[in-house]
């Protein structure tokens, strides 16, 4: 199945578990989808001509929120599903967002700063018309960063005629970005962890995280500070092994020096990480890593997904048959989005707040949202992923109803 088709089955199931499926026709797209052709002028003074796209997915519950990302993989039906996802994760998160994606067909390795600035104001250029701070508001993404959003906003300041800050987030602190929101990922998926262990008093409790990027890193980071032994971590090019943990300064070090975590610790192989033995397994990377070809071998007792899709549907069946624990994506990395949220009340209050009030919330709001998840699971006797489209589900269907 393709990444939207998952998407979409899951909300169908989700919606026929709570007898909603009528409502599945309302949901199944995007409200509107825009698909650019952009040109920019390159350093040598050729033009070359990129695709672009802006999928939203539902304003139901608030403006559009979903980042952008710059790959020579990102398709139409991508952004749809991430689009889509992102209306779920809003709304299990509890925050009053919709759903949007964007995305750029582009190799950002092969682009000069200056072609990366120039792509990165022609493409909100391209879908400015559409977006606003009360239609959509975007953020980065894979490979875009707070340098990109403020590009962005800058570009879509000027067609405004007037400073707009609060047009897109993830920007620079010194942007009027918000403190925290760089952590907030990982930070995120680390306070779900906190919880579980205090809610059945691990005792000791070890965690393998496959990624180390801006979202695994963070998560990485906290982890270590709430005492739970990293034995297991992994980037693009090897991984560390440590059964006494691994230490994050190490991994860091080794990371910008070597390229790559693996002389922090014991080298494994590439995948490796995904089937040690530990209370906790984080994959923080890329999508479909845990598949059915490896999803026996995983030693887990719970599976905690920063990275959008990291377990495809196949997969799940069998982890809901070896009794493994899940805390879904749509939940386990909202952090993000929460902090974006956060950015985006600051830019249009004008308070802005300190990185220990941030970072407070986001604890509150995470282990809120985990307590809800976790009652209905356990009320239902429902698997994880199940469970978290069920209250996504409820809460979209609700707005639609309200509007009857």
């Amino acid at each position: 199945m393709s990444q939207f088709d998952d998407a979409r089955e899951n909300l169908r199931e989700a919606l026929e578990k709570i007898s909603e499926e009528e409502y599945y026709k309302h949901l199944k797209s995007p409200e509107r989808f825009l698909e650019a052709n952009i040109t920019i002028e390159m350093d040598n003074g050729d033009k070359e001509v990129f695709k672009g796209f802006r999928s939203q997915h539902s304003t139901l519950r608030g403006p559009g929120k979903g980042g952008i990302r710059f790959h020579p993989q990102v398709s139409e039906d991508e952004v749809k599903a991430l689009s889509m996802w992102m209306s779920l994760k809003c709304a299990v998160a509890d925050i009053p967002f919709g759903g949007a994606k964007g995305g750029v067909i582009v190799n950002p390795d092969k682009l000069s700063d200056m072609e990366e600035r120039r792509l990165s104001k022609k493409y909100i250029e391209s879908i400015s018309e559409i977006i606003g701070v009360n239609e959509d508001v975007p953020a980065p993404d894979m490979n875009t960063t707070g340098r990109h959003m403020a590009w962005m906003m800058e570009e879509y300041s000027k067609i405004a005629g007037e400073p707009v800050p609060g047009i897109i987030t993830g920007k620079p602190v010194e942007v009027f970005g918000s403190k925290g929101r760089g952590d907030s990922t990982g930070y995120g998926a680390a306070y779900i962890v906190e919880k579980i262990i205090e809610h059945n008093d691990l005792e000791q409790p070890t965690a393998a995280v496959q990624g180390f990027g801006n979202a695994a890193a963070p998560a990485v980071e906290k982890l270590q500070q709430l005492g739970i032994k990293v034995v297991g971590v992994s980037d693009s090019s090897g991984t560390a092994y440590d059964s006494e943990g691994l230490d994050y300064k190490d991994l860091v070090e080794s990371h910008e020096q070597n390229g790559e975590v693996g002389p922090a610790g014991e080298k494994l192989g590439r995948n490796e990480v995904l089937e040690l033995d530990v209370d906790f397994l984080l994959p923080a990377a890329i999508g479909g890593v845990i598949n059915q070809d490896n999803a026996n071998n995983l030693n887990a007792d719970y599976i905690i997904e920063i990275a959008n899709g990291p377990t495809t549907r196949k997969a799940d069946k069998i982890l809901e048959e070896n009794n493994v624990q899940i805390v879904p994506d749509i939940l386990a990395n909202s952090g993000g989005v929460t902090v974006s949220y956060y950015e985006w009340v600051q830019n249009r209050t004008g308070e802005y707040w300190s990185r220990q009030k941030v970072l407070k919330k986001l604890k509150q709001n995470m282990q809120e949202a985990y307590k809800k998840f976790e009652d209905l699971k356990k009320e239902e006797d429902l698997y994880g992923r199940e469970a978290a489209y069920i209250i996504a589900a409820e809460e979209l269907v609700s707005s639609i109803k309200a509007r009857e």
